[in-house]
C-alpha cells in the first residue's frame, strides 16, 4: 500500500476546496481518504510513504479529445486554415504512418501527458494495436474513439474494433465513433447508429468545429450536423461531440436532452481560427462539458493547464463578462468532466474504491503563492511546472521530472525525430 500524507486534498466530490487529509492506495484503487487514528496507522502496512509536503493532491487531468500520435506533425503544418491544414498537409503525411511509427509517437505524447498531470486520453486515431501497446506498456490509461470515415463498409471495421478493444485491458476502453459528418457518407452514419442501438452504446465524433462545416452540412441535408446525427439516432445513448464551436440553440437543446458531452478544445480552436464555443451558455443550460487539447498538430501541445486558462479566458472575452466560466467549473471540466465523458466514472474523483489516478500539484512555487484560493491558482496561474507527481492506476509514472514508463525519454525523442526525418525524404 502507498500512503500519501500531509496533503491538501481536493477530492472534486464537492467543489475545489482543499481539505487536510491523506490518501492510501492499494493496488490500482484508493483504499482510504481521511485523517487516520494512531490505531489505524499502526495497523496499516505501507510499501511506500510519500510526504506530499503540504502540496495539493487531486484527481489527475483527463484529456477528453486528442490524437496522440500526431506528435510527429507538431509545428509542421502551422498557420493554415482548418480545411487546408487537414486535407493538404495532415492527411497526406498521415498516409505515410505505420504501426511502429504510431507506437513511438504515442509514447512521446504519453511523456507530455504525464508531465502535465494527465493520466487518460480520449484518443481518435488508427493503428490501434500499436497505440494500445504503447499505452499499456507505459501504464497510461486511454479510451479509444472510433475514427471511421467514408462509406458504409467502414462500419464493419468499427464493430470489430469495438468488440476487440472495449474490454481488452484494464487501462483501455473503446467508444463507438466516426471522424465527422464531412468525412462520412450518410449511409455510414446510419450504420454507426445501428451499432449504437445494437450495443446500447454512446457515440462520439468531431462536431460543428467550423462555420464552413456547418454551412455545407445545412446545404446538403437541410440540418446542422447535430440535427442530422439526432435524426439518424446517433445520440440515442448519449455520446460526445468534439469542439462544438458553431452550435445553434436547437443543437444545444439536443445536447442537453440527449445528455451528450460537449468536449471543448479552446487551444486548437484558437490556433485554427475556428471560433469560440458557447461554453458559458452550455454551462447555464446544464450541458455536460469536458476539456481536451485536440492533437499536437493543431494545438501544438498537450497541456491541460493552458486549455483551462483558455477555456475561461475566451468566454470572458466573448461575452465581455469577467465573471463568465468560473475557475471551479473549469477545473471540474478538466478532471471530472473528462473522466465521465470517456465513460471512466471510476476515475473521476478521490473516493474509496475509485481508481488511483492522481496528481500532486506543487504549490510551493512562486506562481502559486500566496494561497488566497488554491483552486483558482491552479486554473489561472498554474502550469505544468507545478506537476510534482502523476499516478495512474496506483503506479507513479512521473515524479520530480523523472519518468517511469519503462523507456528513457531520449530513446523516444530519437525515434520521433527519425520518423519525421524519414517521412520528409
Amino acid at each position: 500500500m502507498i500512503r500519501l500524507h500531509n496533503a491538501k486534498v481536493i477530492t472534486m466530490e464537492k467543489g475545489t476546496q482543499p481539505q487536510h487529509m491523506e490518501v492510501w492506495v492499494e493496488g490500482d484503487k484508493i483504499a482510504y481518504v481521511g485523517n487516520p487514528t494512531a490505531e489505524e496507522l499502526a495497523g496499516a502496512s505501507f510499501e511506500r510513504d510519500i510526504d506530499v509536503k503540504g502540496n495539493v493532491l487531486m484527481p489527475s487531468f483527463k484529456n477528453a479529445h486528442t490524437h496522440s500520435a500526431m506528435t510527429f506533425l507538431r509545428s509542421y503544418a502551422d498557420d493554415l486554415p482548418l480545411q487546408d491544414w487537414l486535407f493538404k498537409q495532415v492527411f497526406p503525411m498521415e498516409a505515410k504512418l505505420n504501426g511502429e511509427y504510431v507506437y513511438w509517437l504515442t509514447k512521446l505524447a504519453i511523456l507530455e501527458y504525464l508531465s502535465t498531470g494527465c493520466t487518460a486520453a480520449f484518443d481518435m486515431y488508427f493503428e490501434l494495436d500499436d497505440y494500445v501497446k504503447a499505452c499499456t506498456e507505459s501504464g497510461f490509461r486511454s479510451v479509444l474513439c472510433g475514427a471511421v470515415s467514408g462509406d458504409k463498409s467502414s462500419a464493419r471495421r468499427l464493430e470489430q474494433n469495438y468488440l476487440k478493444f472495449k474490454d481488452c485491458h484494464p487501462l483501455i476502453g473503446y467508444m463507438l465513433g466516426f471522424h465527422a459528418e464531412y468525412t462520412a457518407q450518410q449511409e455510414l452514419i446510419e450504420a454507426v447508429a445501428e451499432l449504437a442501438e445494437k450495443y446500447k452504446a454512446p457515440v462520439a465524433m468531431h462536431n460543428s468545429e467550423t462555420a464552413k462545416e456547418v454551412r455545407e452540412c445545412v446545404e446538403k441535408y437541410g440540418k446542422t450536423p447535430t440535427e442530422l446525427f439526432e435524426s439518424l439516432g446517433i445520440f440515442n445513448y448519449g455520446g460526445a461531440g468534439f469542439h462544438c464551436v458553431h452550435m445553434s440553440d436547437n443543437d444545444l437543446e439536443i445536447f442537453k436532452r440527449k445528455g451528450v458531452w460537449a468536449v471543448h478544445c479552446p487551444g486548437s480552436n484558437v490556433k485554427l481560427a475556428s471560433g469560440i464555443a458557447p461554453v458559458a451558455k452550455m454551462q447555464e443550460m446544464g450541458i455536460n462539458i469536458a476539456l481536451g487539447t485536440d492533437g499536437p498538430a493543431s494545438n501544438n501541445c498537450l497541456d491541460m493547464f493552458r486549455e483551462m486558462f483558455l477555456m475561461t479566458g475566451l468566454q470572458k472575452i466573448a461575452l465581455g463578462d469577467a465573471s463568465a466560466c468560473p475557475a471551479d467549473r473549469v477545473l471540474e471540466a478538466a478532471t471530472v468532466g473528462g473522466a465521465r465523458a470517456m465513460g471512466l466514472d471510476n476515475c473521476d474523483t478521490i473516493a474509496v474504491g475509485k481508481q488511483a489516478d492522481l496528481v500532486v500539484i506543487d504549490i510551493n512555487r512562486p506562481n502559486m503563492q500566496p494561497l488566497n484560493n488554491i483552486g483558482k491558482n491552479i486554473v489561472y496561474s498554474g502550469s505544468k511546472e507545478n506537476v510534482a507527481m502523476t499516478m495512474c492506476a496506483g503506479r507513479v509514472l512521473y515524479e520530480n521530472g523523472e519518468f517511469f514508463i519503462g523507456e528513457e525519454p531520449e530513446v523516444i525523442y530519437k525515434h520521433a525525430n527519425d520518423i519525421i526525418t524519414g517521412m520528409k525524404e
